[in-house]
């Protein structure tokens, strides 16, 4: 006989089955669609400091998801310090102490339909996606971004879930980042190829 056995511990109530969360069909690609990859490989600028492409699209029932890459500032002349703030500006965009740009200064993407209908990664108020109200298409939301630094060179990747799919006719994606010094560009696509290529999305079941 032990102390403790006199204070049993009292069984766990029983655990209700979780909800599993289904985001709005404008906040991201449905879970359990496999896509048809369409190859794009096309630079949105491309300097000797600073490279931007897009890879591919990811084609889905409701939307398309772009697989953008970017290199940005090849160490030069800068100083450990000059460095170290555009280390900072890269991984941590917006107001900074240092420098006090605005949200404008960010990296910023942007999609126009044929129509003139456009939508921008940094448009999207807080909450945006707890939202039951179906905004006005399209929408472009910035997913699954990622980078790495070191003493030479700043990378880094990105997905960009656009919704709906677009209508024919031409797609622009448009891009900008001030920090770096990258004024807006762009690139046409055909949204008749990616609209079409969503006739060959499978289900998973």
């Amino acid at each position: 006989m032990t102390f403790f056995q006199d204070f049993p511990v009292p069984p766990s109530p029983p655990r209700g089955r979780a909800v599993r969360y289904v985001p709005p069909v404008w906040a991201g690609a449905p879970p359990y669609e496999l896509p048809v990859v369409v190859h794009i490989g096309q630079f949105l600028h491309r300097s000797p400091t600073v490279v931007m492409a897009v890879k591919s699209a990811d084609v889905f029932s409701t939307g398309c998801s772009f697989d953008v890459s970017w290199v940005i500032s090849r160490r030069g002349d800068q100083t450990d310090e000059d460095w170290a703030d555009l280390n900072e500006m890269f991984f941590r965009p917006g107001p900074g102490a240092r420098r006090g740009a605005g949200g404008a200064s960010m990296l910023l993407f942007g999609a126009a339909f044929p129509d003139g209908s456009k939508s921008s990664t940094g448009a999207h108020p807080h909450g945006f996606f707890e939202g039951t109200k179906e905004p006005d298409p399209p929408v472009l939301l910035m997913r699954n971004g990622g980078g790495n630094g070191g003493d030479d060179e700043l990378s880094g990747s990105g997905s960009l879930w656009l919704w709906p799919l677009p209508p024919a006719g031409t797609l622009r994606l448009v891009a900008q980042w001030k920090d770096f010094g990258l004024e807006e560009c762009s690139v046409s696509l055909d949204g008749s190829r990616l609209r079409d290529a969503a006739s060959g999305v499978q289900t998973f079941w």
